[in-house]
């Protein structure tokens, strides 16, 4: 993403703001919103080229081995562009293998689809491990007129500890075994 030299000024000018917290005119105001704007809408514009660009990439995969130029190519880019290959794209590339460039890529996918099960799987055992470590986020409040500490919603008050769930023998305790009636011999007549 490149930025104007407008566009650089109101960022730096914003920036400063941020860190040395100073009264805006409403005109700085207008030209941090409108260079937000421009940001969020060049962020959705690279979340459409890049779902185009992974259309295509299963387009030409369908078609392989016909597409086999094509479909490398357009590996390749999505690869450069932060792609993490499918399943798919290793089994059609293990296909083409005698081809030079495929196997080439075939190598790279491998290495590049091993570091993403690793990296989701760390992901998992960190979020598994200390879930009570998740922290409340701090809103950084850079802009004059936005929203203060005191408009923050208050958070609920904590709930006095509960008793913990009862164990099954504690709410159905053992049944006792009926006493079996004497031997005939130890009744007594009466």
């Amino acid at each position: 993403m490149a930025f104007s030299a407008d566009e650089l000024r109101v960022l730096r000018r914003a920036l400063a703001v941020a860190l040395h917290p100073a009264p805006l005119q409403d005109e700085d105001v207008q030209d941090a919103l409108r260079l937000a704007e421009s940001v969020d809408e060049a962020v959705r514009e690279a979340g459409r080229l890049r779902a185009f660009l992974l259309d295509d990439l299963v387009r030409y995969r369908e078609a392989l081995p016909g597409s086999l130029s094509g479909y490398l190519e357009l590996l390749q880019d999505a690869l450069a562009a932060g792609y993490d290959p499918a399943a798919d794209d290793l089994a059609a590339l293990r296909a083409l293998r005698g081809n030079p460039a495929a196997a080439a890529l075939l190598t790279r996918c491998r290495l590049l689809a091993e570091r993403s099960v690793r990296a989701r799987l760390a992901r998992v055992s960190q979020a598994t491990a200390a879930p009570a470590a998740v922290t409340s986020r701090v809103r950084l409040l850079a802009l004059p007129g936005g929203r203060t500490a005191a408009d923050e919603p208050k958070p609920p008050p904590p709930t006095p500890a509960e008793r913990p769930a009862p164990k099954p023998s504690e709410v159905f305790p053992p049944r006792r075994r009926p006493v079996p009636p004497p031997p005939p011999e130890e009744r007594v007549a009466g």
